[in-house]
């Protein structure tokens, strides 16, 4: 059995080589840190958390509590070890950032299969199995080949990301579907009177922006502004941009609104919506209290927040498959942040999957897809399937899994949802020797 190749030493690649390790497979772990840094590291340690020490909420009924919870039961690495160094944090998942690096670092260069190696790859590697798990900041050289293998239009540098929601939470008496004219696809649009309108402009105006990093500073673009920015030009600009009303009609008024919010659906299924031509750099706390000034979002539940920011990702569902392999090259993996699922846990998720596909690929055997009504599966699934264009990175909510019968409250919902998730994993994991968890395994 050949030895494989994981270029990143981040939570993706850290997981993956201990997964692909763990199943029999020799590792080589390429790690360009301390050679070459990036603007966002601070260390040269594996698995660095560059922001935030949370991996969020541990409530099974919450989107990343349940994503952790598969990951513990199939025996996940990292997320044991964040067991091992959690600091008070409430109900949420947070981590002494310097002692869980540590540890990781430990558990994999003290794996008898893994080495670790520190060096910078510029090239793809030859037909072999490898992983490319090298994160939103990924070298230049490295970006310029894979675009050899995907294409040019397969690879993204900027987010623009807007909020999204639950489609449960819209208030549906205060919103009208319908499309400009009549024609093309349909929205649900959130009209506003004049007075709503100059109330969400003020508080706009008023609220606070997001810290911006050094090399984030220019990335912005006249037809990609924040909302925020727009609404700093005059009263009225947004009026007449991205909430114009213009070939829209109420039909319970018979007269065209003031102003109008519109939400696109984000999946095929309808369960998110996301807001048309509201990308944002304003705190996250703010784009909440601000964004349910919009009638019919009072009660909003947002699924996932707006962000700009440098970051360089995979146009996925064009290339990707939800076994994290290239089309192109179905013998190299992609996980982490590159192929557009943000957040720390969902960088984990993936590379998961991706060092359980590697070690098949080693070993001459078939990769797994993950059912789509567990949340692995249901991540990995949106980023080799989503149907919206242009593809946008997305952390893992529940509007991404296969919608219920509706229930008698949106907490009876998720707590359905996570337990059909987790039948269907103890399903799934019981006809695959290579999902059981290793018990054995100790970190330490």
């Amino acid at each position: 059995m050949s030895e494989v190749l994981i270029i990143g030493g981040g939570l993706a690649g850290s997981e993956a080589a201990w997964q692909a390790a763990e199943r029999g497979v020799q590792v080589r772990l390429v790690e360009m840190r301390p050679l070459r840094m990036t603007p966002a590291h601070h260390t040269a340690g594996l698995a660095e958390l560059v922001c935030s020490n949370s991996f969020k909420s541990e409530a099974l009924t919450t989107a990343h509590g349940l994503l952790k919870r598969e990951l513990r039961e199939l025996g996940g690495l990292l997320v044991r070890i964040a067991d091992q160094v959690r600091v008070p944090a409430g109900s949420a998942l947070a981590v002494d950032r310097e002692a869980f690096s540590a540890r990781v670092e430990a558990a994999l260069a003290g794996h008898p299969r893994i080495t670790i190696v520190r060096a910078e790859e510029t090239t793809l590697p030859d037909d072999r199995p490898a992983l490319i798990a090298t994160g939103p900041l990924t070298s230049d050289a490295l970006v310029a080949s894979l675009a050899a293998v995907v294409g040019d239009a397969s690879l993204y540098f900027f987010d623009a990301i807007a909020p999204i929601v639950d489609a449960d939470s819209i208030d549906r008496t205060k919103v009208f579907a319908g499309s400009r004219y009549g024609h093309g696809e349909d929205y649900l649009n959130c009209p506003m009177n004049a007075e709503e309108y100059r109330r969400f402009h003020a508080a706009l105006l008023a609220a606070e922006p997001a810290e911006v990093k050094d090399f984030d500073k220019k990335l912005l673009f006249e037809a990609c502004l924040p909302v925020e920015e727009l609404a700093a030009r005059g009263e009225l600009t947004l009026a007449f941009g991205p909430l114009k009303p213009v070939g829209l009609e109420d039909p319970r008024s018979g007269r065209r609104p003031f102003a109008v919010v519109q939400l696109r659906a984000e999946n095929r299924t309808s369960t998110m919506y996301g807001l048309v031509g509201f990308q944002t750099r304003l705190k996250y706390g703010e784009q909440v209290r601000v964004f349910r000034l919009i009638p019919g979002l009072e009660e909003a539940e947002f699924l996932r927040l707006g962000s700009m920011h440098r970051n360089s990702f995979l146009n996925s569902p064009e290339v990707l498959d939800p076994d994290l392999r290239l089309r192109a090259r179905p013998n190299l993996l992609v996980a982490g942040q590159l192929t557009g699922a943000e957040g720390y846990v969902e960088a984990q998720a993936t590379g998961f999957v991706a060092g359980v596909n590697l070690a098949r690929l080693a070993r001459g055997e078939p990769t797994c897809v993950f059912p789509e009504e567990t949340a692995i599966g249901a991540l990995t699934r949106y980023l080799a399937e989503a149907p919206v264009r242009p593809f946008q990175p997305m952390n893992f909510n529940f509007g991404l899994l296969p919608p219920l019968a509706r229930q008698k409250s949106r907490a009876a919902k998720k707590e359905a949802i996570a337990e059909r998730a987790l039948a269907a994993l103890g399903a799934f994991a019981a006809e695959a020797a290579d999902l059981a968890p290793i018990a054995a395994a100790q970190v330490g």
